[in-house]
């Protein structure tokens, strides 16, 4: 009989990593419908983050209304995991000393504070708000977490986290001592000082960015367009954010030079806010997931491995998750497709890797997203 793994991440904006995978299977099996599928959609600490995990490890999911980016009400939620259903190379990650009927909060910050939650119109990063993510860390330790794993990926947001932190309690005050409700980057110019702590567990962030905080490599210049940042306003950012990181540690007692930290920059700064609040630890994403899910071992077990994404370009191969899977799994001796919505032309994969790009040649990027299933079944199924 022949074995194959089916592991998906999203496709941004069309299809969820576990729509992606059920669409795979359906056109694998009405062409070989006694092949044994083992379906592990994939997460990097974006959108899914929470849900796969909790689900994988037979948490529960836990449903709650915050506040969205733009200060609207979403319904969002958290998943309580215990220690000891999640296996060994995960919990070795994150080093923490907890018995095995401690439960673990789950959350992901898209869900909360993502740009899922906006449409291209309305992204807007002096204005948007992580406040909705510090909310669901609130909820999760009031459920009884212990500690939380926070995935940071896809977020709207470029407010170093002080939306969240001031929803754990942390209050930004101006100059006459009276409250900056909401400190987004469009109000920061008020802010002069701060007031107050914020009591957390051990705090652990699943993130596989490496960026500081500031200058060519920081939140603001690489990240900022894509959530709405115009380019002659990257540089008023970058000045904001500096003033407000040294306030942060000097209320905080925290060196200058933390703003150079390797992922300090992760999801508009809310790395950095949480390194001087609550001496947060930055985990790999793909290393964690791929732990969590127990990958090595679902691999070893498959005859062939098929994997995707929205889009698969150099940075694909470089840790990023259906990428690592696809090396891994070669490296292994499988036979490995992967089907993208759309590839880097003339990308060098390594040997045993096929890349089947789903789009056709021509298509608007429009209607390519809105027939990502259909696009995706036909080309599972052909090849």
């Amino acid at each position: 009989m022949t074995r194959v793994l089916v592991a998906f991440d999203k496709f941004k904006n069309s299809l969820s990593a576990g729509d992606a995978c059920a669409v795979a299977a359906e056109a694998l099996l009405r062409r070989h419908p006694d092949w044994a599928l083992d379906l592990c959609p994939l997460a990097d600490g974006g959108e899914g983050f929470g849900t796969i995990l909790t689900e994988s490890s037979g948490g529960k999911w836990c449903e709650a209304m915050v506040t969205g980016p733009c200060g609207e009400p979403v319904r969002a939620g958290f998943g309580l995991v215990r220690m000891g259903s999640i296996p060994a190379s995960a919990r070795e990650l994150m080093k923490v000393s907890l018995a095995s009927d401690d439960i673990l909060g789950v959350i992901e910050m898209a869900i909360a504070s993502g740009l899922v939650q906006l449409p291209l119109s309305q992204r807007d990063p002096w204005l948007a708000e992580s406040t909705g993510t510090g909310e669901l860390i609130s909820a999760a330790l009031a459920s009884g977490a212990k500690a939380i794993l926070l995935g940071i990926g896809g977020s709207a947001t470029n407010d170093l986290g002080l939306c969240a932190l001031s929803a754990l309690g942390l209050e930004s005050l101006d100059r006459a001592g009276k409250v900056v409700d909401t400190p987004t980057p469009a109000r920061w110019r008020e802010i002069d000082f701060f007031r107050g702590s914020v009591a957390l567990p051990a705090l652990f962030f699943a993130c596989d960015v490496n960026n500081p905080l500031l200058g060519p490599s920081g939140c603001a210049a690489v990240y900022g367009p894509q959530k709405g940042l115009h380019p002659e306003d990257v540089r008023v950012m970058d000045e904001g954010a500096a003033r407000i990181a040294r306030l942060l540690c000097d209320h905080f007692g925290k060196p200058h030079d933390l703003v150079a930290t390797p992922g300090a920059g992760a999801a508009g700064g809310i790395g950095f806010g949480f390194l001087c609040a609550a001496d947060a630890r930055f985990l790999s994403g793909a290393d964690l997931v791929s732990g969590w899910l127990d990958l090595a071992a679902r691999i070893d077990r498959a005859d062939i491995v098929i994997t995707g994404e929205g889009r698969f370009d150099a940075s694909s191969l470089h840790g990023k998750g259906p990428g690592e899977l696809a090396v891994r799994a070669s490296a292994m001796g499988k036979n490995v497709f992967i089907f993208p919505g759309s590839a880097e032309a003339g990308l060098l994969v390594p040997e045993g890797i096929e890349v089947c790009p789903i789009t056709p040649s021509g298509m608007p990027l429009e209607e390519a997203l809105s027939r990502a299933g259909d696009l995706l079944a036909a080309e599972v199924f052909r090849i």
